[in-house]
């Protein structure tokens, strides 16, 4: 289905991120994916998708501006201009309080989870337009970016941002053939839920909120993806998708 893309994907060495890397990886696109720490797992998946023919990763802290425009020069030098992006690079909330909160972990958080998109998206249309090609776009939100919890100022503020950062640019981008849309996962067991990957009980308490009667599974926000990079899709732009078992339709229930 992706046979000749290139596709960026950012935060794959787990999680969504991985999980997305191989599921575009499968379906015939090249894949240079990100990682921030975990080298090994990193190549593990590009070792899934095909080795080196198919899939490089590159150590890239998405909020470093200098490191973003590494990244799509070592894409553009291996496989070609990219023609898929998935942002999936990102950090959780911190559970701090406002009142506890040091303007470095907020500006942490906000620099990973919305300027990343920012500086990811900036440098694949600019390379779209150097080549003249059209692309898609699909950014990796979270049903907090409307449904708040306290503690979550820094991680609920950037994905507020990101959907909106998401809306505006569907429509400057429309008109070059790019399409840009959201993903929002609600509760998807991945290592952001560490916690409950560790403890049966917590688990069971956390899933016992969700309508569906259970957490998502990244393999799950993959298949969402690639039907939104994929021609299928083609009309879709400018829109979030909410993948989460129904868990935000909870939100005013029992009060």
């Amino acid at each position: 289905m992706f046979d000749n893309n290139v596709a960026i994907v950012t935060g794959g060495e787990s999680g969504i991120g991985a999980a997305c890397a191989r599921e575009l990886g499968n379906a015939g696109a090249r894949i240079v994916m990100t990682y921030f720490r975990d080298e090994t797992a990193a190549k593990n998946v590009c070792r899934a998708i095909g080795g080196e023919d198919r899939a490089i990763a590159v150590q890239t802290d998405v909020a470093d501006e200098v490191a973003v425009a590494h990244l799509f020069d070592v894409a553009e030098k291996t496989f070609g201009t990219a023609t898929l992006l998935v942002n999936s690079a990102g950090l959780n909330m911190s559970g701090v309080l406002l009142k506890d909160m040091e303007l470095s972990q907020f500006d942490r958080v906000v620099r990973s989870d919305l300027y990343g998109p920012f500086l990811t998206c900036r440098a694949f249309v600019r390379a779209l337009e150097s080549s003249g090609g059209k692309g898609r776009i699909v950014n990796i939100s979270s049903i907090h970016e409307r449904a708040p919890r306290a503690g979550g100022v820094d991680y609920d503020a950037a994905k507020g941002g990101l959907s909106q950062l998401t809306a505006t640019l569907a429509l400057e981008l429309a008109p070059k053939g790019i399409a840009i849309n959201g993903v929002a996962p609600g509760m998807i067991m991945t290592p952001m839920n560490e916690h409950a990957l560790d403890d049966p009980a917590y688990l069971a308490k956390l899933e016992a909120n969700i309508p569906w009667g259970r957490a998502g599974r990244p393999e799950e926000v993959a298949v969402l993806v690639s039907f939104l990079l994929s021609p299928a899709a083609d009309y879709i732009s400018g829109a979030t998708v909410t993948i989460d078992g129904a868990l935000s339709l909870t939100i005013a229930l029992g009060a």
